[in-house]
């Protein structure tokens, strides 16, 4: 004797694999589920890897907070340093210069010169390592600026075949604006490019850094530019991050309306909204997965009430009360509902694993890149499991695959038992 209540038991009875439309329809909807769950819980972890990951890339290579003059260079930056430095949020300032300049490689007579036109950031490389993690992330060489040292990026090093030891020459504004002159006033005149001589490569994990940006000293900046003594700005480094509109206004009030200071969330604001955005519009079209699915489980339960309507009138006639007659349905809608939700999170759970092994996988199989580093940034496939978004995923599935068959459970315990028992 079942020690189980005879809806749940009668519910489980009836969900025994029969070769029946009812059974293909009740296996497709638990394959409904299953894949909508797996599919939700992948892609919105990926989301949430790749927000983190950017997000902490962008941190440990640019400041939390940028301090500026609008419309010129900041000549005070010392005094302006020691003032910031007097906030007890910050823990680190340091000058940079910032701008584009064009390099060129040397070549030789197998490999003809190359060209490219990266950001250039001078720094104080006494200073540095309290407002990025630039000095940790160097791969080959080490970090250092002395004379005519430079740093370049993983990603840059190799479209530009160069490597610790090789040498660029950089032409700055300074001798393009020459070149120019010389140019409108039709001089024959040789513009000599300063050289410079690779020390260190660093790889930072976005490529977007890696591969578009070189690293000089401040000084050396400072003659790139013609800058004399003043530099462009500062780069603020704080104790917490997520604090830096707050320490944004105090320094505003602090420093005056002479100075303009920008926060990290605010110069990378449109990857990381449009990164929030996508994850929410993501998790509102997968859905529409487990909606499918609860729909079959309607349809599949109108087909079982009909079927079932002699048992569900001799059940009636025994005395079984209405609620009784629903509740067999529902527990039916509740165990598919707990299998395709189950059997998602394993399969989404497996996947996030083994993820980029299966990425290895299809590029070899497909033969060109699915995830390209230079599109997306990232090397391999982020993700990260947040336990809230999984149990809103399985929570919310279940709930709707119940919904999906509580019409039926109604329709069935309302079921009089002469007329369930007329043809019979």
């Amino acid at each position: 004797m079942s020690k189980l209540p005879f809806e749940l038991f009668l519910a489980l009875r009836y969900l025994r694999p029969k070769r029946t439309f009812v059974s293909v329809i009740t296996l497709i909807s638990i394959l409904g589920v299953a894949l909508g769950v797996a599919v939700l819980i992948i892609v919105i972890s990926v989301m949430s890897g790749f927000d983190h990951d950017l997000r902490d890339k962008i941190l440990g290579f640019n400041a939390h907070l940028t301090v500026s003059q609008p419309g010129q260079t900041m000549k005070n930056y010392a005094d302006v340093e020691k003032l910031i430095s007097q906030n007890p949020n910050v823990i680190g300032v340091s000058p940079f210069v910032l701008g584009p300049v064009l390099v060129e490689t040397e070549g030789d007579t197998n490999h003809p010169a190359l060209q490219d036109a990266p950001m250039m950031r001078g720094v104080d490389p006494a200073t540095e390592g309290k407002v990025s993690r630039l000095p940790n992330y160097i791969i080959a060489g080490k970090f250092d600026l002395s004379g005519r040292g430079i740093i370049i990026g993983s990603d840059f090093a190799d479209n530009l075949h160069l490597a610790v030891g090789d040498h660029l020459s950089i032409y700055s504004v300074r001798e393009i604006k020459k070149m120019k002159q010389a140019y409108d006033n039709k001089e024959d005149e040789m513009i000599l490019s300063d050289d410079y001589e690779i020390r260190g490569i660093f790889q930072s994990g976005y490529y977007e850094y890696d591969a578009r940006v070189v690293v000089v000293s401040l000084e050396n900046a400072q003659d790139l530019y013609d800058l004399n003594d003043s530099v462009h700005g500062l780069f603020v480094m704080l104790k917490d991050p997520y604090q830096a509109t707050q320490v944004k206004g105090q320094l505003t009030h602090s420093l005056g309306g002479n100075y303009y200071v920008s926060t990290w969330m605010e110069q990378n604001s449109g990857i990381l909204n449009a990164l929030i955005v996508e994850k929410n519009v993501m998790f509102y079209l997968l859905f529409f997965i487990v909606l499918v699915a609860a729909l079959c489980i309607l349809s599949a339960q109108i087909t079982f009430v009909i079927q079932k309507t002699r048992e569900i009138g001799m059940l009636k006639a025994l005395g079984a009360a209405r609620l009784q007659i629903s509740a067999i349905f529902i527990f039916q809608s509740a165990v598919i509902g707990i299998i395709g939700v189950a059997s998602g999170l394993g399969f989404g759970m497996l996947a996030l694993t083994y993820r980029n092994e299966f990425l290895h996988f299809m590029n070899r199989l497909t033969g060109f890149e699915l995830f390209p580093q230079s599109v997306y940034g990232f090397s391999g496939l982020p993700a990260i499991i947040a336990p809230k978004d999984v149990a809103i995923i399985c929570i919310s599935s279940f709930v709707i695959c119940v919904l999906g068959g509580l019409l039926p459970a109604i329709r069935a315990g309302r079921l009089k038992p002469v007329e369930a028992l007329r043809y019979e």
